[in-house]
């Protein structure tokens, strides 16, 4: 592309700038809550482009000025700096205009949205369910470097340690648009601690990530929802909690079924379920949007089949390997301790890359 064709694009979004910029001022729209918060996305989008384009201009100033100097100066030493600010500028320009035409994709609105998280041990027994524990450590310590915030909904711990089960709710600033590239079957290749002949064994958990619905993306009806009580059990079934605090709410129309118990408080447990259900209502729609576009795109990297394998942890050799992009890295027990933001960013990196061709910026 062109640097008049990027500028070109500049102005039209400079318009649309100012008029979302004047509207979300506007007292009428702050009633309407679903459009304001829309606003707000497009609002800290278009920001960051504007600011982005800011220094474009800048750059392709200076490249300006270094080239009238080669044109026009006779003294050596100035030429000599004309002449570096220019090679400077041509490479810092191209890797710029590299950045703004993945600013230019448009961002999935889920992006700036919340997250549950699910993990299940899967094929593996105990060892999956013990997986399932170290898979759910390394996102806790990767919500911690993240300054995120997790709060455990409900679990099933395992009978030899690890979860059977468990699900997170996770509060921060682009929590789904960061962890979606999580989504799939996690498989592990180690000795089990169950094992005593030393064998290797492959196990996997299965992990989830679903953008949080605000209130105002499903409207529940009470009378589309049956709501039941039980006292809430810790590992082995023992009684940790003699009132009736737990909660499972069914949704009839889809048969959806939450739980929550971790909280000793009926209402709290009550409020983090209703928050579930409704996350859990949007994603059967959201699903069919994701489908939608897998269909349409040769490479898939944080959508389409949450059954599809994505990642080898493989102990004996201290490797991770991703099977989306075909990365390989050595540094296993970093990667297990929360050390997962560079095969993110790798996976991101991808993914706009995908996207950037389909829109033929």
């Amino acid at each position: 592309m062109s640097d008049h064709s990027l500028l070109e694009k500049y102005e039209a979004i400079k318009i649309r700038f100012d008029e979302v910029s004047q509207q979300i001022s506007d007292p009428d729209v702050m009633k309407d809550m679903k459009r304001y918060v829309r606003l707000n996305q497009d609002y800290k989008q278009l920001d960051s482009l504007v600011k982005s384009f800011h220094r474009y201009q800048k750059m392709l100033k200076n490249l300006s000025d270094a080239k009238e100097i080669l044109d026009q100066e006779s003294d050596e030493d100035l030429r000599d700096m004309a002449r570096a600010e220019l090679e400077d500028s041509e490479n810092i320009i191209k890797e710029h205009e590299n950045e703004i035409r993945f600013l230019l994709v448009p961002a999935d609105p889920e992006d700036s949205k919340n997250a549950i998280l699910e993990i299940r041990g899967g094929t593996g027994g105990d060892e999956a369910a013990i997986f399932a524990g170290d898979l759910f450590r390394m996102y806790t310590k990767f919500c911690d470097k993240m300054n995120w915030r997790l709060e455990v909904t409900s679990s099933t711990e395992g009978t030899s340690g690890g979860f059977k089960e468990i699900v997170a709710k996770i509060t921060g600033e682009n929590v789904y648009g960061i962890l979606k590239f999580e989504s799939g079957v996690h498989r592990v290749q180690r000795v089990p601690q169950t094992e005593t002949a030393g064998r290797i064994h492959t196990s996997a958990s299965t992990v989830a990530v679903l953008p949080e619905a605000e209130e105002f993306d499903i409207d529940l009806r009470e009378s589309d929802i049956r709501k039941d009580t039980y006292c809430s059990s810790g590992p082995g079934g023992q009684s940790v909690n003699t009132t009736y605090s737990a909660i499972r709410l069914t949704h009839i129309p889809t048969g959806i079924v939450v739980t929550c118990q971790d909280e000793k408080s009926q209402i709290k447990n009550l409020s983090k379920a209703m928050g579930e259900l409704r996350t859990r209502i949007y994603n059967m729609e959201y699903q069919k949007y994701m489908d939608e576009i897998a269909s349409k795109r040769k490479t898939m990297v944080s959508t389409g089949d949450r059954s599809a394998k994505i990642r080898t942890y493989n102990y004996p050799q201290g490797r991770m390997t991703d099977h989306r992009i075909g990365l390989t890295v050595y540094n296993l027990p970093a990667i297990m301790d929360g050390d997962i933001e560079e095969i993110i960013e790798k996976l991101r990196v991808e993914e706009n890359t995908e996207r950037l061709k389909e829109t033929e910026l």
